[in-house]
């Protein structure tokens, strides 16, 4: 099903040293971990759950490449629509490592509960509450980060799930609705008091959506209000701001979601940058071809080639952002549509610029 080097970890492959380098620095980093209940991960960089981004094949290949925890894509409280095939995708874990981290959305606490449990006698190890989307499609059906403007639903919401699964609940979250309502602090003692095992603040209210920087001092106040771990969120985008965050808001560990698209390998640079202090090199032009052709053949795979197909042109568009920036390249390959053919154009398209002494951002 996954053919791809990447999954297989040949330590004679490219892909295969990178996770050795990846594992070496695991060895060397210290007190650089995250217990989540009973499951303690084996780093402190967690790949934040992406509606339409962070599926199977990218949870996997980010786990290769260094992240100590993926989330699933959230996935609907309202089980009458799982039988659709794209929940059925969302809510296919074949072949990931434990811990299995499901999260779920929406805004009534009796079916976010029933959501839990039947996620829990799927396999999830780890449910996660989804606080922090700011999309206006789920933020309208009172779910999200909407959910932070009625505290008493929250705190029903938080027991309820709690009180439903014996595996650990955690919760993702912003600052708050707006800037004149940010209310994470009373939230995140709120949810310590419900039984929750860790939070994920993202630095921005609801409001900012992605714009303006993150309020890193709102999650730093998050962290003092509580002792349950807590993930500090927004524009980690390169070792030395990982580094930075973490010293700003004394958090346990990151979640890492937009600046991952296109550069899997972020993680292992972070790893190496706060094991060692060092900074690695961007990829090279060959393994960042053998990822992106792993990653490719893996979306194909996985959604059949008619669906991969479409959905990896946005990957590849992500991955090839700086080496294209007149998009010339991406606009012929997104009128490709067969499997084997964007393959193609991905191998003539690396074999074209080879001889140029080219790194990916």
């Amino acid at each position: 099903m996954f053919p791809p080097s990447w999954l297989n970890f040949d330590q004679s492959s490219r892909i295969g040293v990178l996770r050795q380098r990846f594992l070496q620095d695991m060895d060397r980093q210290e007190n650089a971990v995250v217990a989540i209940g009973p499951h303690t991960l084996p780093n402190n960089l967690v790949l934040a759950p992406m509606a339409g981004v962070t599926d199977r094949p990218f949870r996997l290949l980010c786990r290769a490449m260094g992240a100590g925890l993926a989330v699933s894509e959230m996935v609907t409280s309202d089980a009458s629509l799982w039988n659709t095939r794209k929940s059925r995708l969302r809510m296919d874990h074949t072949g990931e490592p434990e811990p299995i981290a499901v999260q779920i959305a929406g805004g009534d606490a009796p079916m976010l509960a029933e959501a839990a449990r039947l996620n829990e006698a799927h396999g999830a190890r780890i449910i996660d509450i989804n606080m922090g989307c700011p999309a206006k499609k789920v933020c309208n059906k009172a779910a999200g980060s909407a959910l932070m403007r009625d505290e008493a639903l929250v705190r029903e919401i938080l027991n309820a799930v709690t009180a439903a699964v014996d595996v650990p609940v955690t919760l993702k979250m912003r600052t708050g609705w707006d800037r004149e309502n940010r209310n994470a602090v009373a939230i995140a003692r709120m949810a310590e008091d419900a039984g929750i095992q860790a939070l994920s603040v993202h630095g921005r209210t609801r409001a900012d959506a992605y714009k303006g920087e993150a309020e890193y001092d709102t999650i730093a106040r998050v962290k003092d209000a509580v002792d349950i771990p807590v993930l500090a969120n927004g524009d980690v985008n390169s070792p030395r701001k990982a580094r930075q965050v973490l010293a700003e808001t004394g958090a346990d560990g990151l979640l890492i979601g937009r600046a991952a698209q296109g550069r899997p390998w972020l993680f292992r640079q972070i790893n190496h940058y706060l094991a060692t202090g060092d900074e690695l090199p961007d990829p090279t032009l060959d393994e960042v071809r053998d990822i992106l052709l792993g990653h490719v053949q893996a979306l194909h795979a996985f959604y059949g080639h008619y669906m991969g197909v479409r959905i990896a042109r946005k990957h590849v568009g992500w991955y090839l952002e700086e080496q294209d920036p007149t998009r010339l390249f991406r606009k012929q390959f997104n009128r490709v549509e067969e499997a084997a053919t964007q393959l193609g154009f991905l191998k003539d398209y690396f074999q074209g610029i080879q001889t140029e002494e080219v790194r990916v951002a």
